[in-house]
């Protein structure tokens, strides 16, 4: 069941007679970067660790100081291959409740139990600190929540958090035990949320970003991808590559599957991914101004 955290403050003026923004206000690299290693200051994020107990407190407490409202889904998994049932926490925030026209932005705050990409055999049971792979999406979403709270859109925005995205063994290339938080979503919201768009973020914090178009998402919304690109070359942000270059099994695959369109930003290219060297030092605030001015520029532009 959603619990309501923080109720909507009472508008002094009328959200129709906002003015439309005339151009993105300043997203803080520096501050994005900031909230990343503060993340990971809290150790790996697996569901039932401290860390995940700890990061789910932050993420509800800094989320609350600029949405509307926050709202907490708590829900479990059987983990059926090892006979045990995981406590996990979907986290959204809302702006803009009363506009009918909105758009989703979403990351996933759950780190990898296993380092299973490691180098090193004697650390692929080793849960991963995941700066990209898990604080670098947040990372931005916490930063563009503030900017949304400074100049609030003409269309409404729903930050989403999704626990659970990597917490699958992919035992056989089932992926069945991955995306779970995306996968309550979907199955919450099948019919009832239409966004008129969708962006995931994953590991886009690499201090050597590179974004291709993710095939599905282009496949599927090529709509959807060619705004963002095309925002991306009006900043001047040269990380965002206009190929596709992968098909990714990620967050933004239940959303489709449930009919809410989701398209997927990840850099793929990132040598430390699933292993213990998924630290912030790998990342860097300028990927992740790139990202968040590209976002919001998106989001006030719809």
């Amino acid at each position: 069941m959603h619990r309501l955290l923080l109720t909507s403050a009472l508008l002094l003026i009328s959200l129709c007679d906002r003015p439309k923004p005339s151009g993105p206000p300043v997203f803080d690299g520096a501050r994005a970067y900031d909230l990343l290693v503060q993340q990971c200051g809290f150790g790996p994020r697996t569901p039932g660790s401290a860390g995940h107990r700890a990061a789910l407190d932050f993420l509800t407490v800094e989320l609350g100081k600029w949405a509307d409202s926050v709202e907490e889904d708590p829900f479990t998994y059987r983990d059926a291959k090892v006979d045990t049932v995981v406590s996990l926490t979907n986290v959204k925030g809302v702006f803009n409740a009363q506009a009918a026209e909105r758009i989703l932005l979403c990351a996933h705050w759950d780190t990898r139990p296993y380092a299973d990409q490691d180098p090193d055999p004697a650390k692929r049971n080793q849960p991963i600190l995941g700066a990209n792979d898990g604080a670098s999406g947040v990372a931005v979403l916490l930063e563009v929540a503030r900017v949304l709270r400074q100049i609030p859109p003409v269309k409404g925005a729903d930050i989403v958090f999704f626990d659970g995205e990597d917490y699958g063994r992919g035992i056989g290339g089932d992926v069945s035990d991955y995306f779970l938080g995306a996968r309550r979503f979907a199955a919450v919201n099948k019919g009832k949320y239409a966004p008129r768009m969708g962006i995931l973020l994953d590991m886009i914090g690499d201090r050597d970003l590179t974004i291709y178009y993710e095939g599905y998402s282009n496949r599927t919304y090529p709509d959807h991808v060619a705004r963002v690109w095309q925002a991306a070359a009006a900043l001047g942000y040269r990380q965002f590559i206009p190929q596709q270059k992968y098909f990714i099994q990620d967050d933004h695959i239940p959303l489709m599957e449930a009919g809410i369109p989701c398209i997927d930003l990840i850099d793929f290219d990132y040598p430390p991914w699933h292993t213990v060297a998924d630290t912030p030092d790998r990342c860097s605030p300028q990927g992740l101004k790139a990202v968040g001015d590209v976002v919001l520029k998106v989001v006030y532009e719809l």
